[in-house]
Order: structure tokens, then C-alpha cells, then sequence
């Protein structure tokens, strides 16, 4: 026996589908896209509001009373231009770098638990400042900068190399493995800097902190924000090898060619931001995370948001460090430490919890 549909069921089945599929699809698309937007907003609101609040801030009056009211040979004024102003643009340039900076070590990784803290490029930049100090003493801000970026690129290297040579099946294992060769290198550089008497000296280039930054020793910095164009204009291809050097060669894009580029841009990044302000932890790692849960993996749509926040996060806790115990600064890198730490725990978590 045999059965067969009549014209009307026919019929009426596929009207069903098309209105579903017409009553759904808005409801599934319409609401990521305010919610990006209300984000964006209260980044930007945050880093414009952060932005005023840092020229001000400090043991010095610089009030806005004070620079209207004291002329334009005031001490207000002087001090605006000379050190808020300078301050507030290197802090807000080492924010976006460091971000963007993690973002591509990511990519080229394709983890996202590393960055150039948790994979030694900041213990092999910090080891070539030592040897500057050992060699050449009386080098230039910009030769250390230039040594400091060398060895950032070797550790690059050399953790690309080590992740590819040893297996390692959980995601969470990389980020464990670059915190050993990263240990291993700082062991090294404590352990000559002490025996040369010069731990005193490196630690003052390694302490995150922006207290001693004023014009005239801030300039350099501004060579991170270069880097953070160029990887703006190669934005395209890194999120191409994030998928592989199998898929990228496929599509047919020199895959060596583009790692080279983005070690370039991590080893500057790190060196400038060593020599301007000296290490600050997670901020590379946190950063891009956050934004990757917002709108996805698409780095040149990430990097305008890795920018702003990393930017806006920075210049929140530098604020921090200045008020806590007013009049003295507590250094930098002790807040991001503290609040990069939790955030990167409650990301472990969460990573985890959503792989069970």
C-alpha cells in the first residue's frame, strides 16, 4: 500500500519553513551588534575620561584653576608639558602596543594563553639590555633599544621553535613552557647582573613603572605605535596563519615571510616598551582575550578594540598606582600584575569549564 500527499500538504510544508525561518533570523543576529556597540562606547568614554584624569593627577598642582590663573611662565604649565603630557601619551602608546603585541604572538602561536611576557621574548630583551650594560656601558638610549630589540627577536624565535619541537596536546601546556624558558633566561640574567653588581641597575630598567618618563625620554615609544600600523596593514594575513601554515599556503601566502613580520613587530614592541617604562605583565594576554570574546577572531577588526582597551586598561591602573598611597607611586606593574593575574585565572577557568 502506498500513500501519497495531497497538493495542499505540499504546499503548506514549505510555507511553514519560510516562516520560521523570516520569524527567527532577526531575533538570532539583532542583538551582538548593540551590544558591541555599548562596548566600544564604554571603552572609548573610559580611556577619554582616564585621559583627562591623568594630566592632573600627581604631587604637583596642575589643575586646570591653576593653569588659567598662572600665566604662561607658571610652574603649572611647565610641568603640563614637560611631564603630564609626555607621561600620558607614553602610557597610552605602551597599552595599545603591548595589546597588539599579544594579539599577533597569538596568532602566531594559535594560543591564546601567550604573550611576550609568558614566552620569554621580555627575559631575552631584558638579557640584552644586561649585555649592553656589561659591553657597552656608554651606549645610547636608542643602541639598547636596538640590542634589546635583537634579542626580543631571538626568543621569539627560539619559543617558536621549542613549541614546534615538543608536543604538546593541551592549549594550556604552551603558556607553561614559555614560563620555563622564560624562568630559565631570567635565572640567567639574575644570576651574571649579581655577579657583575649590576642587579640594582637592571632592575631599574625592568620595574614597570612610568614615574621617570618626560619629555625627552619618552620619544622612543612612538616606534611601538609605528608597529602597531604595520600590523594594521598585515592584519589580513596574520588572521590567515592563525589558521595554519598548511591553510596559508593553500591560499597561497608566504607563511615564513609573514611570521618574520610579526616577530619584527613583538621584539620592537617589547624593546621600546622596555626601555620607555620597563616590563608590565599580562596586558598582552588579557587584552585580545576580552575582545576575542566580544566580536571573534578576526584581527583587523580586533586590533582597533585591542588598542582602545589595552590603552584604556593601562591608563586606569597607572591612575591607580599614583592615588593609592598619594603622595608616593606604587610602581605599575604591580597593579597590571595583580588585576592581569585574576583576569588570566578567570579565563583558565572559563577556558576549561567550556571544554568540559
Amino acid at each position: 500500500m502506498t500513500f501519497s500527499r495531497s497538493p495542499s500538504d505540499r504546499q503548506r510544508r514549505p510555507q511553514n519553513v519560510v516562516t520560521l525561518t523570516a520569524t527567527h533570523a532577526p531575533s538570532t543576529s539583532t542583538p551582538v551588534r548593540p551590544r558591541r556597540r555599548w562596548v566600544g562606547v564604554l571603552i572609548g568614554v573610559a580611556l577619554v575620561v582616564f585621559t583627562i584624569a591623568s594630566l592632573f593627577i600627581g604631587v604637583s598642582d596642575v589643575s586646570p584653576d591653576a593653569l588659567l590663573n598662572g600665566g604662561p611662565d607658571s610652574n603649572a604649565l611647565f610641568l603640563l608639558i614637560v611631564s603630564r603630557i609626555p607621561r600620558t601619551i607614553a602610557v597610552l602608546l605602551v597599552g595599545a602596543s603591548l595589546g597588539i603585541a599579544g594579539l599577533i604572538m597569538q596568532m602566531l602561536v594559535r594560543n591564546r594563553f601567550v604573550e611576550p611576557g609568558t614566552t620569554g621574548v621580555t627575559e631575552f630583551a631584558t638579557f640584552g639590555m644586561l649585555v649592553t650594560m656589561v659591553l657597552w656601558p656608554g651606549m645610547s638610549v636608542f643602541g639598547r633599544m636596538t640590542v634589546a630589540a635583537v634579542f626580543g627577536l631571538l626568543g621569539t624565535w627560539v619559543f617558536l621553535q621549542v613549541v614546534r619541537a615538543v608536543p604538546v596536546r593541551q592549549l594550556v601546556l604552551i603558556p607553561l613552557v614559555g614560563i620555563m624558558l622564560g624562568g630559565i633566561v631570567g635565572a640567567v640574567t639574575t644570576f651574571f647582573a649579581y655577579r657583575l653588581d649590576l642587579l640594582q641597575s637592571l632592575g631599574q630598567w625592568a620595574q614597570g613603572s612610568f614615574s621617570s618618563v618626560m619629555q625627552g625620554r619618552y620619544e622612543f615609544v612612538w616606534l611601538a605605535g609605528v608597529m602597531v600600523i604595520v600590523a594594521w596593514l598585515a592584519a589580513d594575513r596574520f588572521s590567515v596563519i592563525g589558521l595554519g601554515e598548511e591553510f596559508a599556503t593553500n591560499l597561497g601566502l608566504n607563511y615564513r615571510r609573514v611570521v618574520a613580520v610579526g616577530m619584527v613587530i613583538i621584539a620592537i614592541i617589547t624593546a621600546t616598551v622596555l626601555v620607555t617604562a620597563g616590563m608590565i605583565p599580562f596586558l598582552g594576554l588579557v587584552v585580545p582575550n576580552i575582545i576575542s570574546l566580544i566580536i571573534g577572531d578576526n584581527v583587523r577588526r580586533s586590533i582597533p578594540w585591542v588598542a582602545g582597551l589595552g590603552a584604556a586598561f593601562v591608563m586606569g591602573c597607572d591612575i591607580i598606582a599614583r592615588v593609592v598611597r598619594f603622595p608616593y607611586e606604587i610602581p605599575l606593574s604591580v597593579i597590571v600584575g595583580v588585576i592581569g593575574a585574576a583576569l588570566f585565572l578567570w579565563l583558565l577557568l572559563r577556558k576549561r569549564s567550556h571544554a568540559h
